[in-house]
């Protein structure tokens, strides 16, 4: 009877609590068939081990969960996105409330096995998934500007701003002799750099800004001092659908096409949208 109680009264406890574990109900079980050290333990056994055990699980989860990339704990529903707004992520803009996906985990009846943020996520990497067949045997090769704009690594800032000013672009690869790649500088890096000078020294981003292109600098910054160079990349037969998860979310705004560490061309956000747009004016198949 108190195996049953202990096990009964121990899986309410986690529902209401929203933390459903399997061990728990083991460890209430363990109680009720082993009660006599339970209690010469007294509430030392809450402690140790089940408290102490509980914290290196936990641990060890948070560990593995930053080497494979998922989010532990998870994240809020209502979590900012990385750019500061009240927006969520734009992969997660589904157009349905926490209320409507909380109903569809009842309606199905899987709350205690996945949260409304994964449900969202999930869903918003299946309309990627789906948005990807549309650019059907399309790869980068096909879309990819090929006459590119590059600056070197000792490039000044002034000259790196003429060329964004001129071109119109937001993004320029930085590449040594034989066109080897080495990153790319974006037109953020200059205003962040520019920020960080302004808060230094104490001055007016404008001046920061003047100061940091200033023509007659006797030490100029050069496009390798500030460039990315962690930054995704892909090959001539790179699908075009890989592409959408990596530029969904803002973190990057175009991404280099390498053949053996040489650059031959460039994707850009506007790339993929004139090729979204295109695919969904055609008649279907």
């Amino acid at each position: 009877l108190r195996i049953t109680l202990a096990v009964g009264l121990a899986i309410p406890a986690m529902i209401l609590l929203r933390a459903v574990h399997p061990p728990a109900g083991a460890v209430a079980m363990t109680a009720a068939m082993n009660p006599e050290p339970i209690q010469e333990l007294g509430f030392g056994f809450a402690l140790a081990p089940v408290a102490v055990g509980t914290m290196l699980l936990v641990a060890l989860a948070m560990v593995y969960a930053r080497l494979t990339g998922r989010h532990y704990p998870l994240r809020p529903f209502d979590q900012k996105n990385p750019h500061g707004t009240t927006d969520p992520p734009a992969p997660e803009r589904l157009g349905l409330s926490e209320d409507e996906l909380a109903d569809i985990l009842d309606r199905y009846r899987q709350s205690l096995n996945l949260g409304v943020e994964d449900l969202a996520r999930l869903i918003g990497a299946a309309e990627l998934q789906a948005a990807g067949h549309r650019t059907g045997n399309l790869t980068t090769a096909d879309i990819m500007s090929r006459n590119l704009v590059t600056v070197e690594p000792d490039t000044p800032l002034n000259l790196v701003a003429d060329l964004f000013r001129r071109h119109g672009f937001t993004a320029l690869p930085v590449v040594q002799q034989n066109d080897k790649f080495l990153g790319v500088i974006f037109q953020l890096h200059l205003i962040r750099r520019a920020g960080e000078d302004a808060f230094r020294l104490d001055r007016g981003f404008g001046a920061a800004m003047a100061r940091l292109l200033d023509r007659g600098r006797k030490t100029p910054i050069r496009a390798g001092e500030i460039m990315a160079a962690a930054v995704p990349r892909a090959t001539p037969t790179t699908p075009v659908a890989a592409l959408l998860p990596l530029m969904a979310d803002g973190a990057c705004d175009a991404v280099p096409v390498l053949v053996r560490g040489r650059i031959v061309g460039i994707v850009t956000r506007t790339d993929l949208i004139a090729v979204l747009a295109r695919q969904s004016l055609a008649p279907p198949q």
